[in-house]
């Protein structure tokens, strides 16, 4: 029977038919990885990976927050200062409105009692106008036929120059403030009548700059956050000269370093001077090449890892088990208990309750690995380096929860970076790298001095007067 052509026919096509259908289904295999690579793709927002929110578009997602209710009402909380206007007890000026006639009878009130008064107080700025002062230097001729000519005063060296204020003005709407530098000269030849290029911008922060520069302001930076116990560290990209450049950042509660540069790795992390030298506690995302410094501990972004369980958790099937979604409440509970007793003065959390959670959040990575070891598709790639890092490095990770003096993420670095990203989408690209270098160096002055206690246009006034705030140790 089984030598009957029919039979032997049979048994071929339904060996043919059998690898066509395994080779259909490896095709559908592919075709739906390949579908789920590019749902992901087109999924991913800035909540859910590091993707920043101009880059959302029209589509931007409903705010969606991982943070639970805190039972408090919306507004400023008890003890809040607020910020409001307040009558002065010396204003500088009084006007007196007296009524003319009696509201009742009539009769005129001249002379009548006074019984009281209310007080309304009305805050504007007097009209502005430029002040010009004229230094002349004046000239005697001795006795002995040599002439001897007066001294200008320091920093007046032109025959027509702008002043230190007006200058200061310049850089704070410039740098301070992001607008072009014909938005700037615009600006001020419209509120104080002063005619302004964009030349003029360009050299006023120029000079700037190099004053900062030349003042040792910098160095005096470096060596503090070098210096820190605990420091920020991110970069981002910039559009320079028409190509993509790099501005990196490292920063403390009291010191701001922005530095931009062609490379985004080692290399422009050695010009900026901190991680090479750099020995205590560095917060950063998971990008390799701070590991490089090893001479540094390192702690990883929470908020970070946070978006990237998020975009697991947004390609997971609708009411299924998602190892991300254990992770990521895991890693809230963890918060959670460092925020509880730190609120209440004790100076770690309890034991007990840090190993239940941290073994929840290892339970999940192990999963993680588990359903994606074959790795099939860049999406199980990506989801089991995400899983195998969670495990790899839970120490840095967690780092938050034995020392209390290291934060869960690393907010004060993207705070320090989105300015960069919102010169960028105001004002456009720099067109020269020293021109990066000019205003990285000016937001570097303007940070630290902030964070030290004086504003904006008070460091630049003392910049442009020849006197620059230098940073104090912290």
């Amino acid at each position: 029977m089984s030598g009957d052509p029919s039979v032997v026919e049979l048994l071929e096509r339904l060996a043919e038919r059998d690898g066509l259908i395994d080779a259909l289904r490896a095709e559908l295999r592919a075709a739906q990885v390949k579908i789920g690579e590019l749902e992901a793709r087109l999924g991913t927002t800035s909540k859910n990976s590091s993707k920043p929110p101009s880059q959302d578009g029209l589509g931007k997602p409903a705010p969606k927050s991982l943070r639970t209710r805190s039972g408090r009402k919306p507004g400023g909380q008890p003890g809040h200062p607020g910020s409001r206007l307040a009558q002065v007890a010396t204003p500088n000026e009084r006007v007196r409105h007296e009524p003319a006639a009696c509201s009742g009878c009539g009769a005129g009130l001249g002379g009548a009692e006074e019984v009281g008064a209310q007080r309304r107080q009305v805050f504007d700025l007097p009209p502005v106008a430029v002040r010009v002062v004229e230094h002349q230097l004046i000239a005697h001729r001795c006795g002995c036929g040599t002439v001897t000519a007066g001294q200008a005063p320091a920093g007046v060296d032109a025959p027509v120059q702008y002043g230190p204020r007006i200058a200061a003005i310049i850089i704070y709407l410039y740098v301070g403030q992001f607008l072009s530098k014909q938005r700037t000269a615009q600006a001020l030849s419209e509120l104080f009548g002063v005619p302004v290029s964009g030349g003029t911008v360009a050299s006023v922060t120029d000079r700037a700059a190099t004053a900062v520069t030349d003042s040792g302001f910098l160095g005096l930076v470096r060596a503090g956050l070098v210096k820190a116990p605990v420091a920020h560290f991110d970069e981002t990209g910039f559009r320079v000269a028409g190509k993509l450049h790099w501005v990196h950042s490292a920063s403390t509660e009291a010191y701001s370093l922005i530095t931009c540069h062609a490379k985004r790795g080692v290399a422009a992390m050695d010009a900026a001077g901190v991680l090479p030298e750099f020995a205590g506690v560095a917060v950063h995302d998971a990008w390799a090449p701070y590991d490089t410094y090893t001479g540094a501990t390192h702690a990883l972004c929470g908020a970070h890892v946070l978006r990237e369980l998020t975009a697991v958790i947004d390609t997971s099937p609708a009411g299924a088990y998602c190892w991300a979604r254990q992770a990521q409440a895991a890693l809230l509970d963890l918060k959670a208990l460092v925020d509880d007793a730190a609120a209440g003065g004790r100076p770690s959390v309890n034991p007990v309750e840090l190993a239940v959670q941290t073994r929840l959040l290892r339970s999940a990575a192990n999963i993680g690995i588990s359903e994606n070891r074959d790795r099939d598709g860049k999406l199980a790639k990506k989801h089991h380096a995400l899983a195998r890092r969670l495990l790899n490095r839970q120490t840095d990770y967690l780092r938050f929860t034995t020392d209390f003096a290291v934060p869960f993420d690393n907010n004060p670095a993207e705070r320090e970076i989105r300015m960069i990203k919102v010169r960028q989408k105001v004002s456009g690209c720099l067109r020269t790298l020293s021109g990066a270098e000019t205003f990285c160096a000016l937001r570097s002055y303007l940070a630290t001095a902030r964070k030290q206690g004086t504003d904006f246009f008070e460091a630049l006034t003392m910049l442009t007067e020849g006197n620059p705030r230098l940073p104090a140790a912290a």
